[in-house]
């Protein structure tokens, strides 16, 4: 992002420096009665307020479990996660990485989509690898004995 002096790359060049963005990837697993329904008004109310937050993302969700991947503008962003905690549609919420980068957003045009649940087992199990919290160890150990219990359902975009 920045060159050996410092200066963000493309900066000498008259372009735009990247905005920092902050992003927020976590996983957790539904509570009973969240359904592929209630899962489609989850997106369709983000869509709504992630457009005016500057928030963009995708939503996993299959075999009762939730992956999620949002990036944005720090303070809607902090905003939103504490709602997320405070959330009773899901539980074991396990923050797999956080952090404020320079850069292009990965989601620059979804305000927030619901993608196929077909790769979240290995994206877990690589969480599970780099896990050192004893509490998110559990937490997904969980959430892919869950993901064991039947097939992931794809669910395609919303």
């Amino acid at each position: 992002m920045f060159d050996e002096y410092g200066i963000p790359r493309g900066a000498e060049l008259g372009e735009p420096a990247l905005p920092a963005l902050h992003h927020f990837v976590y996983c957790s697993r539904a509570s009973d009665g969240i359904d592929d329904a209630e899962v489609g008004r989850i997106v369709e109310s983000a869509q709504r307020h992630n457009l005016a937050s500057g928030i963009t993302g995708v939503l996993v969700f299959g075999s009762g479990v939730f992956f999620q991947w949002i990036e944005g503008p720090a303070a809607p962003l902090q905003k939103l996660i504490a709602s997320l905690y405070g959330d009773s549609r899901h539980y074991d919420i396990v923050s797999l990485d956080q952090s404020e980068e320079e850069r292009e957003r990965l989601y620059p045009n979804w305000d927030m989509e619901r993608v196929g649940a077909e790769d979240i087992r290995l994206v877990l199990e690589d969480a599970l690898e780099s896990a050192e919290n004893k509490n998110n160890v559990a937490a997904l150990k969980r959430i892919l004995k869950q993901l064991d219990s039947g097939p992931l359902n794809s669910l395609g975009r919303s």
